[in-house]
């Protein structure tokens, strides 16, 4: 396993906002629990990796050390993180994180009733928007570099990594948006929809799909061209909804 520490972000610097913000009054300890299992599931730490350390997470989200320790210790009983003692000790993310059970997964989705087509449709509107948004900036190097590295990974991805670096990719997009507010709306949709994704199926013929459909964002994106990169993502999340709901059906 990797013993590095993470820097959440690589180029755009959206991420490292949106993930590591500041938690709100009140539910401090659930907030702090849902922070950490975006960025776990959401592939912004990847599996073996190291956690920011403590000191440093618990200043971001402003929360105690004992708060922050709580949480840890709640991922760590359902099997996402481990911890290490030691020089090169930690918390680390799961090499093998728990599997969702799709029966349990299919009921979540019937009891959502209307609340699943309101997440996707929020989830078009955040994510088409993005693209679009990110067509028309004038883009940094690092940022255009950044794209395309996600890109790479999840065409390159095995059946295993996919859904971690699809999403990864689709972050990436929000973050090239320039809108740190949008990358963590973005964020948030993902994680209300990722698990009921977990419950379909991975199909050869849609990864090679989603994948030509990813390569047309990137190219409009790069190529200044808000209405293709609005056509294109348009086109690729209406094909992930109409799957989720007939797996779901």
């Amino acid at each position: 396993m990797s013993s590095r520490d993470v820097t959440p972000v690589d180029a755009a610097g959206a991420v490292d906002e949106a993930m590591f913000r500041p938690v709100r009054g009140g539910n401090a300890f659930e907030e702090t629990v849902e922070r950490l299992l975006q960025t776990i599931k959401l592939g912004v730490v990847d599996p073996g990796d190291r956690l920011p350390a403590e000191r440093d997470l618990a200043a971001r989200f402003n929360v105690s050390r004992v708060t922050l320790r709580e949480a840890i210790r709640a991922l760590q009983q359902a099997g996402y993180v481990e911890s290490r003692r030691g020089r090169y000790g930690g918390t680390f993310v799961s090499r093998t994180p728990p599997r969702p059970d799709r029966r349990s997964l299919k009921r979540v989705a019937m009891q959502m009733g209307d609340a699943l087509d309101d997440a996707l449709t929020l989830r078009y509107v955040l994510e088409v928007g993005a693209a679009e948004a990110a067509a028309g900036r004038e883009l940094a190097a690092s940022e255009r570099e950044h794209l395309r590295r996600r890109l790479d990974e999840t065409s390159a991805a095995n059946l295993d990594d996919y859904r971690r670096l699809d999403s990864r990719f689709h972050l990436a997009v929000a973050e090239v948006s320039g809108s740190p507010s949008l990358t963590s709306a973005v964020a948030d949709v993902r994680m209300r929809l990722n698990e009921l994704l977990d419950a379909i199926p991975l199909l050869a013929r849609n990864i090679e799909h989603s994948n030509e459909q990813h390569t047309a964002v990137v190219d409009a994106i790069l190529a200044g061209d808000p209405e293709a990169a609005r056509r294109s993502m348009a086109e690729h999340v209406d094909g992930t909804a109409a799957l989720l709901r007939g797996f779901l059906a």
